[in-house]
């Protein structure tokens, strides 16, 4: 397997859908790198040379993308909970933040919290 950034990428792919297996690379990027490369994006990543590699691997790390993406992810995540922002709340809430309604679906945003706690009933 070929090491990109830490990340050990397939062989027996195509060496776009390869890259896409690092955090912060998708489609688009992963035929940009290719193209700044100069390597044919439908060859194999096993039929590469390591020269070949190592010109992907340049191109790669000249964008953000794993450790590093996901630290500035978490911070802006953490700075829009402090200032009091309305993505914040629905971050702190458990709640879809972009818009999505919330009385027929979003399931899997609220069960990220956990399963609902019974609050005692007041006495009458």
């Amino acid at each position: 397997m070929a090491r990109i950034k830490g990340v050990d990428i397939p062989n027996d792919k195509v060496l776009e859908i390869s890259l896409t297996y690092i955090y912060g690379i998708g489609r688009s990027l992963a035929k940009k790198v290719c193209e700044d490369a100069n390597i044919d994006g439908t060859r194999r990543v096993k039929d590469l040379s390591e020269d070949e590699l190592n010109k992907v691997r340049d191109q790669v790390s000249k964008h953000v993308i794993e450790g590093d993406l996901r630290r500035e992810v978490s911070t802006n995540i953490k700075t829009k909970m402090e200032i009091g922002s309305y993505e914040g709340s629905r971050h702190k809430k458990g709640l879809p933040v972009r818009g999505q309604r919330t009385g027929r679906n979003c399931r899997s945003c609220k069960n990220k919290k956990g399963p609902r706690k019974v609050v005692a009933n007041k006495k009458k």
